[in-house]
């Protein structure tokens, strides 16, 4: 059986033209391999195309042309089987207010065919924190309490993927901690996770790997790790024992920034400069020194790299 859990290819999408403007072409073959059993990142900055992608996979957009296949089922050949094997966590709150989380999930799994004997609301609603919930009308969950019955409603199918588009959105640091604690258990149960989101620390922690789409075109597909080591770039950050003003002089190519905090933030290519280099000329410019550390690359600055300054569609 393959080892990939969705497989994209030569995926495009135009949407026909409207009074106020032409054609937009949203997808623009795009091809992607998604393994089984990881935590996947789809980033990208706003209209770039992923809630296109998103839906396409769900099946609640028609493609133009290019072919889906989720878990080994073509959406052409077999779409009422790669449908149940994709559960979707939407971003918007969209929950009947007058449902109860019981109902709703009840209700939910009924819609995919699941049998009564074989659902598990219960223990879904355990899993995601709302078992003493389970009988209190939605109007009046909170925010993130409704949130989380978004999760358990994508899950009352037991679908082999679950695509959670910005999760955390609005959502605060204990509440998103509990939230990635169900995913990171999910996931170990061999759940495929494929995450959209605007917190790219979120994005670098959770993820193993991830993709990078702009204006409709995947700029970027690699392991976290590799996407952050294509960048160049290092930060050596000092903190001087006296403030510093003007800037020192430094090597050529060495970019130099003075933080609020009095340190200096000395950022530069490691493949064309020595480190050594910088702190010799600190020291030759008579600058002691009572603090240093080194500072990488963040998945922000490769984000940033790939998705700024590139031509309009």
């Amino acid at each position: 059986m393959s080892e990939t859990a969705i497989r994209i290819r030569g995926l495009r999408k135009t949407y026909a033209p409207t009074r106020q403007a032409g054609p937009k072409e949203a997808l623009k073959g795009i091809d992607l391999a998604i393994p089984k059993g990881t935590i996947f990142g789809l980033l990208g900055p706003n209209g770039a195309g992923k809630s296109t992608l998103i839906n396409i996979m769900a099946g609640l957009v028609v493609k133009t042309t290019g072919q889906v296949t989720i878990w080994g089922f073509d959406q052409d050949v077999n779409p009422r089987q790669s449908r149940a094997s994709i559960g979707i966590v939407p971003q918007e709150l969209n929950l009947d207010a007058f449902l109860t989380p019981r109902e709703t999930l009840d209700l939910q799994a009924g819609l995919y065919g699941v049998p009564k004997s074989e659902r598990r609301t219960d223990a879904i609603l355990d899993a995601v924190g709302l078992a003493d919930k389970a009988n209190a009308y939605s109007r009046s969950l909170s925010g993130g309490m409704r949130r989380r019955l978004l999760l358990g409603k994508a899950m009352v199918h037991s679908p082999q993927i679950l695509v959670l588009d910005e999760p955390t959105a609005g959502v605060d640091i204990e509440l998103r901690r509990m939230l990635w604690g169900h995913i990171r258990q999910l996931n170990a149960t061999g759940v495929t996770i494929i995450l959209t989101t605007h917190y790219l620390e979120e994005a670098e922690e959770m993820c193993d790997q991830i993709a990078i789409i702009n204006q409709g075109e995947v700029v970027a597909c690699d392991s976290t790790s590799n996407l952050i080591a294509t960048l160049d770039a290092k930060t050596l950050v000092i903190r001087p024992k006296t403030p510093v003003a003007p800037a020192p002089a430094l090597p050529g190519g060495v970019r130099c920034e003075m933080r609020g905090d009095g340190s200096l933030a000395l950022t530069y290519s490691r493949s064309q400069i020595d480190a050594g280099a910088i702190l010799n000329a600190i020291a030759s410019a008579g600058i002691s020194i009572t603090d240093l550390r080194t500072e990488d690359p963040k998945l922000e600055d490769v984000f940033l790299a790939l998705t700024s300054n590139r031509p309009a569609a």
